[in-house]
């Protein structure tokens, strides 16, 4: 097997606003759309984010009416401080504060409109 690329699908109630969401806060850009579904990329993600309208019927009929919930997705960057005060100032709300684990992770999250979690994590296993 040899892997070309990798995404992950999400459904949610409003593609929308979860699409604008990452567009406007992450620096997503959308490179696919269609009536129900949006697939979004960045040339530093390493995958592509898409969002699939809760009901789709292309979708098998027992994942329609599935919610992406009980996933995080994950992005680690180099200034998670500073990402941290560009989204406050954004006025988007943190949903969990800037934590630090003893095995070195620093992260924080928030919610995109549908509940989506978004988690910014850095690593240190120094300590800062």
């Amino acid at each position: 097997m040899k892997i070309t690329s990798s995404a992950v699908s999400l459904n949610v109630e409003d593609v929308t606003s979860s699409s604008k969401f990452l567009i406007d806060h992450f620096g997503f850009r959308e490179e696919m759309a269609a009536e129900g579904f949006v697939s979004l990329t960045r040339d530093d993600a390493g995958m592509n984010i898409i969002f699939l309208r809760r009901g789709l019927e292309t979708l098998p009929e027992d994942q329609r009416d599935d919610h992406a919930l009980g996933l995080i997705l994950a992005f680690v960057v180099d200034d998670l401080e500073g990402e941290l005060a560009r989204l406050q100032a954004e006025g988007v709300g943190i949903t969990m504060p800037l934590t630090v684990e003893e095995w070195g992770e620093r992260a924080f999250q928030v919610r995109d409109p549908n509940g989506v979690i978004i988690q910014l994590v850095d690593w240190n296993a120094t300590g800062k």
